[in-house]
């Protein structure tokens, strides 16, 4: 059991030096839409690599002609050069695009964004995500269903890689994401600005479509295998249960985040449409 516990606790060390490199080697973009994206979107970048004879007509030469118009440096290399210096295991499809690591939003700015559109808010937390593959897809989703921002913490927790980038396919450009070092008084701060958190729970005692999700609101999502610490499941308004018909019970977590991010826009929009407001439940 000792010796178990050990080579865990290795294998956390090793995991958490692993984030603070990416975090900190600087940051970079593969494959042709979160670089072209990223370009769309205006951000700096210093630098892009593309691999030798692939740069001619076609999506690629597009991006590369849109890089060379902004003045941005354009190096040709072979393709095992960027193979080499990928992140995401060589999909990089003959393009990666070095620039500043993308700079993390406040809490505040994404409120204030939700209030200027007019909108309730609607933030996702993820409670100690370590998979930059579900944090890549849980952005894509904010982003589809129109979402305000993202929440993540800032110990024990993926950061906006590059292997996120590339997952999100360009809807890291667009997703503000805010990076807190305590999740659970951050919620409690959100709960004081006027939002209502709904946690994914096996144990929940609600389905989703019976949580009004319409006003403020803040979904949790725990991490996958583990699912939401006792504090966090603590500070939720509402624990909902996704109903399982399979033998498996459990799902991924950025497609948790998806479901109930799809259930609370199928809300809002039969909100909109009946053009009645609807009253939460008091605290």
């Amino acid at each position: 059991m000792r010796k178990e516990k050990e080579r865990a606790a290795h294998r956390r060390s090793r995991e958490a030096g692993t984030r603070e490199r990416e975090e900190t080697a600087g940051f970079q973009l593969e494959g042709r839409n979160p670089v072209r994206e990223a370009l769309r979107a205006g951000r700096p970048i210093e630098r892009i690599l593309v691999a030798a004879a692939e740069g001619g007509p076609g999506p690629l030469g597009a991006i590369i002609a849109m890089a060379r118009e902004r003045g941005i440096r354009v190096d040709e290399l072979p393709r095992s050069v960027l193979d080499k210096k990928s992140q995401t295991g060589g999909r990089h499809q003959g393009i990666i695009a070095l620039t500043a690591a993308k700079a993390y939003a406040e809490v505040e700015d994404i409120l204030a964004q939700a209030a200027a559109s007019g909108e309730a808010p609607l933030l996702v937390l993820c409670d100690d995500w370590h998979d930059p593959h579900n944090l890549g897809a849980l952005l894509r989703t904010v982003e589809g269903v129109g979402a305000h921002g993202v929440i993540i913490p800032a110990r024990r927790s993926v950061g906006l890689t590059g292997i996120v980038a590339k997952t999100s396919a360009g809807a890291v450009e667009f997703v503000p994401v805010a990076k807190v070092n305590n999740l659970v008084q951050t919620m409690h701060k959100l709960k004081e600005a006027g939002l209502w958190l709904t946690g994914a729970d096996l144990s929940g005692d609600k389905l989703p479509w019976e949580v009004d999700l319409t006003g403020p609101t803040a979904i949790v999502i725990g991490a996958e295998g583990e699912g939401l610490g006792r504090l966090t499941a603590e500070s939720c308004d509402h624990l909902v249960r996704i109903p399982m018909a399979g033998r498996i019970n459990s799902l991924n977590a950025s497609v948790a985040g998806g479901m109930l991010l799809y259930e609370a826009l199928r809300q809002r929009r039969l909100k909109s449409s009946a053009g009645s407001p609807t009253v939460q439940d008091k605290r």
